[in-house]
């Protein structure tokens, strides 16, 4: 991985923080308690998403072996389903607001829609 893609994931993941101030900033506009912690758990469950994938990325890209591959998509998988526990809990238990759950979770996705319109312009 050269030097301008690991700045430019690491960009991506300062900016994922911004986008989320920026949504919960908006999100304070509702005067909805309920909602705004919704937007702040999708959020924090996006972002450390990004996190988790992007650890595990530069784990395979740094090694190239069959088996690293293998355990990558293994992660994947425990990424998964722990990703629909942690929703499950939230939206079953906790009583979280979805819409702003959804809004929440779309930090990463405004991201990289926002990185690709930068880079073609």
């Amino acid at each position: 991985m050269s030097e301008e893609d690991r700045n430019q994931l690491a960009q991506m993941a300062r900016r994922n923080w911004i986008i989320l101030a920026l949504l919960l900033a908006a999100s304070t506009l509702a005067h909805n308690l309920d909602f705004t912690f919704g937007v702040l758990w999708g959020g924090l469950i996006a972002v450390a998403g990004y996190h988790w994938l992007y650890s595990a990325l530069l784990k395979v890209l740094s090694r190239a072996e069959t088996d690293t591959v293998q355990s990558f998509q293994m992660g994947y998988l425990f990424r998964l389903f722990a990703l629909a526990a942690v929703l499950s809990l939230l939206i079953a238990v906790l009583k979280v607001n979805i819409v702003g759950l959804v809004i929440g979770l779309s930090v990463v996705v405004i991201n990289i829609f926002w990185t690709t319109v930068k880079r073609i312009f």
